[in-house]
């Protein structure tokens, strides 16, 4: 660029700059949209290498179904005792661009171990989440994802025994339920965090509802 200084006072005396800036040719060090791409791509690529075998499972079973249509088969050989022997219910999350792409998961098991419910999650996620497109090929390796695992569920009897960086919570009225995670951005308040497990259960804010928390662990 090539810059001139046209005026920096005006009649008044208050200063206003002018000046013309003209492109004079190409500078390979001023390809500041090229450089953040390559930037981005090493951050996901070491965040990828360093990912844990919970995330790495989903990832994974997600990749796997974009890319061929069909559910994982079987479990990897290598999986951490704790996946396969417990049983949880789980939600697996991904973003793009910091922005949520899709989170579904189950309050409960509903498989024979935590492992197959990421298996059978992410694949929900990816597809089936009804606030998103399918995920598609070109999109896999922007994404960053999150499986969080529920501890067993217990009932309380306020929104007193509810932290909202510490439990999630569950909220029921008949046969309607609503469920939010702990620790979420832009949740800072029990009564927010009710609120939208309520809209996400379709329960009014008129009804009695019966309270559940419980303790998530999250990997990233």
């Amino acid at each position: 660029m090539e810059s001139k200084l046209l005026s920096y006072e005006g009649v008044t005396g208050v200063g206003y700059g002018v000046a013309t800036f003209t492109v004079i040719g190409p500078d390979e060090d001023r390809r500041f949209g090229k450089q953040c791409e390559v930037m981005e791509r090493a951050r996901l690529a070491e965040k990828k290498a360093n990912q844990d075998p919970w995330v790495k499972l989903a990832r994974m079973s997600l990749e796997t179904f974009v890319k061929t249509g069909r559910r994982l088969e079987r479990l990897p050989e290598d999986l951490l005792p704790e996946m396969t022997e417990q049983v949880a219910g789980d939600f697996v999350s991904f973003h793009a661009h910091g922005q949520l792409r899709g989170c579904i998961g189950t309050t409960g098991p509903t498989t024979e171990n935590v492992a197959w419910e990421i298996v059978q999650n992410a694949v929900s996620a990816c597809s089936w989440d009804p606030r998103f497109l399918p995920v598609t090929v070109p999109e896999l390796n922007g994404l960053e994802y999150s499986v969080d695992v529920l501890g067993q569920p217990e009932p309380i009897a306020s929104p007193d025994q509810l932290d909202v960086k510490k439990y999630g919570v569950i909220v029921s009225c008949g046969s309607r339920r609503g469920l939010l995670l702990s620790d979420l951005e832009g949740v800072d308040s029990v009564e927010q965090q009710i609120d939208i497990a309520r809209q996400k259960g379709g329960i009014s804010s008129r009804k009695k509802v019966i309270l559940e928390r419980f303790e998530v662990v999250r990997h990233t």
